[in-house]
């Protein structure tokens, strides 16, 4: 967790024997939607310790299409507790390095499909031009905790299929617009209720609003207005590293003022100074978060690859092992990997309890393995059914009720390091993550374009923080 992993790696899932199967899916009918792609596959596996779904995309237009418009979801299914899953690209045509694998929760699970993996392209895969295919993607996903999965009735899944095939049960989007496959039924892809669709934001909400707009980190107002620069001792992090206040500096970036967290190290716990900012109180619960992070993959000076974990994220205490009321929402950035992870990787993380010692978790993420360096727009939303992180208006990650808030939380920055293993050197470096703008809107749902709306309205004002979220 971000604000209490000392020790923690997300390969440590709840053992639980669950796990994804499927329907042999048919090859592609006239009720398949279709347009400038196709989508083909074979199974490169039928066996139960991954799935391997492998692909080509093959451009049936006149034009050329650029891959970095292109999104292909495989769909499964997962049985009762959540199990987490891992990406992995065996080889590619295009290069793995160019192919990125997230996963996703449907909106409307289906006997055969409550889950998705989406691959995407980065824009180093080019374009496709007419007629041309992508050429072999051999993927493959695999539970976190290793444990068996059952493809048997997984909607994607075609157990006969050892030859590529064009496949209508595993969707394309060019753009955002499907134009290949159908989707497990009520979860179109592209429905017109989307939530990233702009519309005004909700009037009303008690909502915190800051630009950090600051003059140090020992600004009397940052107090004020309720924020703590931390300079306690603890987790997460490097034994024998200390949280340095005068670290978190403000400045301002294209006309906004921005907060900036600079941890650095010399290769020893001693000399390593992490940094955090979170609310003093433990007010914020269901609702709408969001904020505007850079995040860097290179230090501002010296020796790269130490395991930097740069974070936005909500949480509660732990009130004992495996309490029940326990929260946390995580945006975590690994830009050079950490917990088993060999590069950089984003995840989002919803979490129901866990258990420090020995190491036991309850929690769903969805990850990426890709560079998110420079400005990210990150929104968190938490109703009554589920939790959706979106990254720049995209929707990222659905995670289930059963991660739900139970107690009011705290809203956090910080940026620290798992370890000293990924830099032996002694040479001193330092690394920047910076913040923009955190917003709350307390109990309601906005869409991405709907912060964008609000967050702008506040700047036309002049308005450089506001909060009338009541104490909890």
């Amino acid at each position: 967790m971000a604000g209490s992993r000392l020790g923690r790696s997300l390969t440590c899932a709840v053992a639980v024997a669950l796990g994804c199967a499927g329907l042999v899916a048919l090859p592609a009918s006239a009720s398949a939607a279709t347009g400038d792609l196709a989508v083909q596959y074979h199974t490169g596996s039928t066996g139960s310790d991954q799935a391997e779904p492998w692909l080509k995309v093959r451009n049936t237009g006149t034009a050329s299409v650029p891959l970095s418009g292109v999104k292909v979801r495989y769909y499964f299914k997962s049985d009762a507790g959540n199990p987490s899953y891992r990406f992995a690209c065996s080889w590619a045509v295009k290069g793995c390095g160019n192919i990125t694998g997230t996963f996703g929760t449907l909106a409307h699970p289906t006997a055969t499909a409550d889950r998705y993996l989406e691959v995407g392209f980065t824009s180093g895969a080019g374009s496709l031009a007419a007629g041309a295919d992508t050429g072999d993607m051999q993927l493959r996903f695999y539970r976190a905790d290793w444990q068996s999965l059952n493809q048997a009735d997984d909607y994607s899944f075609g157990a006969t299929q050892t030859s590529y095939a064009n496949w209508s049960k595993v969707t394309a989007q060019l753009d955002g617009a499907t134009v290949w496959g159908t989707a497990p039924e009520g979860n179109d892809p592209t429905d017109p209720t989307d939530p990233t669709d702009p519309t005004d934001p909700p009037a009303g909400g008690a909502t915190l609003f800051d630009d950090f707009n600051y003059s140090a980190y020992n600004d009397p107002k940052i107090d004020a207005h309720g924020w703590s620069v931390r300079s306690n001792s603890g987790g997460p992090g490097v034994p024998g590293a200390t949280w340095a206040p005068q670290n978190v500096t403000f400045a301002t970036s294209s006309g906004n003022s921005v907060m900036n967290l600079e941890t650095s190290t010399s290769g020893t716990g001693e000399s390593t100074k992490q940094t955090e900012v979170l609310t003093k109180s433990l007010k914020f619960r269901n609702g709408t978060y969001a904020a505007r992070v850079k995040f860097s993959d290179a230090p501002k000076s010296g020796p790269d690859g130490d395991h930097l974990v740069q974070t936005f994220f909500t949480i509660n205490d732990l009130k004992a092992p495996m309490a029940d009321d326990y929260a946390e929402y995580d945006f975590e950035y690994l830009p050079n990997g950490g917990w088993g992870e060999p590069s950089n990787i984003l995840y989002t993380t919803s979490w129901e309890t866990y258990n420090p010692d020995p190491w036991q978790a309850v929690n769903q993420h969805t990850e990426s393995r890709q560079s998110y360096a420079g400005w990210h727009d990150l929104v968190v939303t938490i109703d009554n059914s589920d939790i959706r992180y979106y990254i720049d208006g995209q929707l990222f990650g659905t995670h289930g009720s059963a991660y739900l808030p139970e107690r009011p939380m705290s809203i956090n920055f910080n940026q620290w390091l798992i370890d000293l293993a990924g830099q032996s050197s002694t040479s001193a470096r330092a690394y920047d993550q910076q913040v923009d703008y955190v917003l709350h809107v307390k109990d309601q749902v906005l869409t991405p374009a709907q912060v964008a709306a609000k967050v702008a309205a506040y700047r036309t004002a002049g308005t450089t923080f506001e909060d009338t979220v009541p104490a909890s």
